[in-house]
């Protein structure tokens, strides 16, 4: 499960060391950490990070098909996460070291920077091959963090992207060797922490408002 570690003013959450599907208990830990990370006074800014072969692999879809009645709750639980990284008010880092599909890539997209692993591993959107189209909120979120054509791609060709070629898309900030991901996500995320919280949150929230609106509205379709 996700745990949240201090180095001086980088905080470090670790989303686990399997698929890092969301599953309702890890989207659960993820805004507990989220909770304790915002507690934190003085500079600060936070790396989302794993560990092993995935960094997400997107939505259980196995829990949402066996809980079918829930699916509503599930997928607003979902956007209200995405929503809360997107506007969070502290410089935020994703660390792609392995696999990023999906409701992952997604979550990847709503952090301000991404670095991947150059050499091995895939950024992908597989919805157009796996016959689950987009959410108003979902489709808001990629075309706001990606340039138009990179989007239109990414979302009708379900394109594997590697590192460098996420890199030349403009997905990734940085794609760097296996060993140098995590350090440079930290020092990244090291070189933007002084910035102050209530600029950060607010200069996010007025930036991305259509965005935030569709993910945050209970009532938005999810189909």
């Amino acid at each position: 499960m996700p745990t949240l570690e201090r180095h001086d003013e980088v905080l470090v959450l670790d989303l686990g060391d399997g698929e890092n599907r969301f599953h309702p208990d890890w989207i659960a830990s993820v805004n507990a950490a989220l909770d304790e990370a915002e507690q934190v006074q003085g500079p600060r800014a936070l790396v989302t990070a794993a560990t092993g072969k995935f960094y997400s692999n997107g939505l259980d879809l196995d829990w949402l098909m066996a809980n079918a009645d829930h699916h509503e709750g599930y997928v607003a639980d979902v956007h209200h996460l995405f929503a809360r990284m997107l506007a969070l008010p502290m410089p935020t880092v994703a660390a792609l070291q392995g696999h990023t599909f999906a409701a992952g890539a997604m979550f990847s997209l709503a952090h301000d920077l991404r670095v991947m692993r150059a050499d091995r591993g895939f950024w992908c959107l597989p919805e157009a091959d796996i016959n689950i189209p987009f959410t108003p909120g979902m489709s808001a979120l990629i075309q706001a963090r990606l340039a138009p054509q990179t989007a239109h791609e990414a979302m009708l060709t379900a394109r594997r992207y590697g590192g460098n070629d996420a890199e030349a898309a403009g997905i990734v900030d940085r794609a760097v060797s296996e060993q140098d991901v995590r350090p440079t996500a930290v020092e990244l995320a090291r070189s933007l922490a002084a910035k102050d919280a209530a600029t950060m949150g607010t200069i996010k929230s007025r930036m991305y408002a259509p965005v935030l609106d569709v993910l945050r509205d209970e009532d938005a379709p999810l189909g």
